[in-house]
């Protein structure tokens, strides 16, 4: 199965005065802002990082429920925060580590199973095989319900 998904970006003007909007297949963006300000500054709008960071932790959240349902787990709650570090590379940037961090309820797991299965889904969510970075995963709170 081979699905296919787009987005479209547009910037009027150049460099740190420009301003861009991008929008999704889906219209879960439309013609959201981005541009310096909204990157660097404090600004209305999206970054492109910040786009990476809600696709990875979505990516990884959902592998990481199905990896749970096909062991045999039918109950849970799954939350993850995804932060991207952005550094200086020479002239330009570099994505240097997403961090995930992990709450999660699932009922009739030990944690040494949990964390074993996320783990795996952290390595084989499509997002976190295409980053060239240092991944982490944090599992702050989990417990194990029913």
């Amino acid at each position: 199965m081979t699905t296919k998904n787009s987005a479209n970006a547009s910037y009027e003007g150049l460099g740190k005065k420009g301003k861009g909007h991008v929008s999704t297949e889906s219209g879960a963006l439309d013609k959201q802002p981005y541009g310096f300000n909204t990157r660097f500054e404090d600004g209305n709008g999206t970054n492109p990082e910040e786009q990476i960071a809600a696709a990875h932790a979505s990516c990884f959240t959902m592998a990481l429920s199905f990896a749970l349902a096909d062991k045999g787990y039918n109950d849970g709650n799954l939350q993850t925060k995804a932060t991207l570090s952005l550094e200086q590379d020479g002239d330009g940037f570099t994505i240097t580590k997403s961090q995930l961090v992990l709450h999660a309820k699932v009922s009739g797991i030990n944690e040494t199973e949990f964390t074993k299965i996320a783990q795996g889904a952290k390595k084989n969510c499509p997002i976190s095989k295409v980053l060239k970075c240092e991944i982490t995963l944090e599992i702050e709170g989990f417990s194990a319900a029913g």
